[in-house]
């Protein structure tokens, strides 16, 4: 009869799990029919931490550089946190393969009763006490080396990786900033058509009220002044969505207000070196995404040593010392210890190992030739944005020189048209080749800023700096 209860007893209990266990509970809320949808309450959003923005830049008036900029982005931009994460994970990882050389120790308190069928005395035993045991890897063959060296590999690995994101961040946010500035530009250069225009319409209705110009010529002058305001309110608007985009690759929100200076005048074309050779030096030298490759593949290499012990004999120490009080009259405790050296050593393990072998190598060799593509990809992109900005220096020059004739084009045209010489037709020409010029100008400045940006980052150089002010407007919390 004691047998049978606590036989029950499990019965029970294996039947209450069984009905509480996770596959056996009703499904989730489903649609009826594929035309219908579900009201679903949404889920909460996620923590995310508080954006980052140095106290100094958010007091009326404050004025910052490229380089704030660039920091308060790599202060709040999600990349940059989730790779640092990453080297952190990687860190750890490290800590955990040089574990194998500590040994492990456990500590096992147990505690027990028990009824024993006998002829005389109390049939029940309590029993209790710890257990100490200790297992400790004496001799690997290489294995445990190489996993620490294939972890140590892997940190490193993170870490220049985590300084290829910077580097992307640091290219992106310099682009949103060159972008918003240019459409800023691009903004203060259609005000500057629209000043011109209204300038030709007054000289065309001065003209028409003196009796020696036509209506013809007031309604052409009117229209390309509605052309030249409208063009304007794009800019504007384009200016608008850009700040926001430059709040946002800064980790802000798109709403904060702050201001930016004006796009740099007078890049400086003559101060950036442009030896191609000495550029492919530096980038295959210092680049970080081809520092991480080349170590992922050492990494992978390492591995292969890793796997290859796994097939290796091994020499461990296991011991164990424990103490047992029993509470019965007729027992005495109990004391408990032993030691062994073991030697393990794999025979066959359904060709496990071969193939993992294999697979090793074969991703080692994947990890190389990515490694050696990635070096190739490198050299491209230094001598596409080398060339890139030795063009971009040229059109700045020539759009200089097209800006100056057009403007002293313009102003000839409207002082022909004002003395009765020219036409209406030949001013707002000029007026238009004019405006054309100014944009080309302010797109060949923005241009050499962002190929300076991308020539930087290609050669894995710092960001660039230039003077520039971004002012805050207002202060705000961040």
């Amino acid at each position: 009869m004691k047998r049978i209860v606590p036989l029950l007893l499990l019965a029970a209990l294996g039947l209450t799990g069984c009905a509480s266990a996770p596959g056996t509970r009703l499904p989730g809320p489903l649609p009826e029919d594929p035309s219908q949808t579900l009201d679903l309450a949404p889920p909460e959003p996620l923590a995310t931490p508080t954006p980052q923005v140095p106290d100094r830049l958010l007091a009326e008036g404050a004025t910052f550089t490229l380089a704030d900029v660039v920091d308060v982005a790599l202060r709040n931009n999600p990349a940059t946190r989730s790779s640092w994460l990453r080297a952190r994970a990687a860190a750890a990882q490290l800590g955990i393969a040089r574990a194998d050389y500590y040994p492990k120790l456990d500590l096992d308190v147990a505690a027990g009763r028990s009824d024993l069928t006998v002829s005389r005395g109390d049939p029940r035993v309590d029993s209790y006490g710890p257990t100490v045991s200790l297992e400790w890897l004496l001799l690997d063959l290489g294995g445990r080396s190489a996993g620490a060296e294939e972890a140590r590999l892997g940190l490193l690995a993170a870490d220049w990786a985590h300084d290829a994101t910077v580097q992307d961040v640091v290219l992106g946010v310099t682009r949103s900033l060159v972008e918003y500035m240019s459409a800023r530009a691009q903004a203060e250069a259609a005000a500057a058509s629209v000043r011109a225009a209204r300038t030709a319409l007054e000289a065309a209705t001065v003209r028409h009220d003196a009796g020696v110009g036509t209506i013809a010529d007031v309604l052409q002058a009117r229209t390309a002044l509605s052309q030249a305001e409208l063009q304007q309110l794009l800019y504007d608007g384009q200016t608008l969505a850009l700040r926001g985009a430059l709040a946002t690759a800064m980790g802000l929100p798109a709403s904060t207000p702050y201001d930016v200076g004006p796009l740099p005048a007078d890049p400086p074309l003559e101060t950036v070196e442009n030896d191609v050779e000495a550029l492919i030096a530096q980038a295959l030298r210092q680049r970080p995404d081809l520092a991480a490759a080349r170590l992922s593949a050492n990494r992978a290499a390492m591995r292969v040593k890793s796997v290859r012990s796994d097939g290796l004999p091994r020499l461990s120490l296991a011991a164990t010392a424990g103490h047992s009080w029993v509470d019965a009259g007729s027992l005495a405790d109990d004391d408990v210890w032993s030691g062994r050296l073991l030697l393990n050593v794999p025979l066959f393990t359904g060709f496990e190992d071969t193939y993992l072998l294999r697979q090793a190598e074969d991703n080692a060799a994947l990890a190389a030739a990515q490694a050696q593509g990635l070096e190739q990809q490198a050299i491209l992109e230094v001598w596409v944005s080398s060339y890139g900005l030795r063009t971009a220096t040229q059109l700045v020059r020539t759009s200089r020189d097209l800006l100056a004739s057009a403007s002293q084009s313009e102003a000839v045209a409207l002082g022909r048209y004002k003395e009765g010489v020219g036409t209406i037709i030949d001013v707002l020409a000029a007026q238009s080749a004019l405006a054309a010029a100014r944009a080309q100008e302010v797109q060949a400045r923005a241009g050499w800023f962002l190929a300076l940006a991308q020539l930087a980052r290609d050669t894995g150089a710092a960001a660039p700096d230039f003077q520039t002010a971004v002012t805050s407007v207002k202060r705000t919390e961040p």
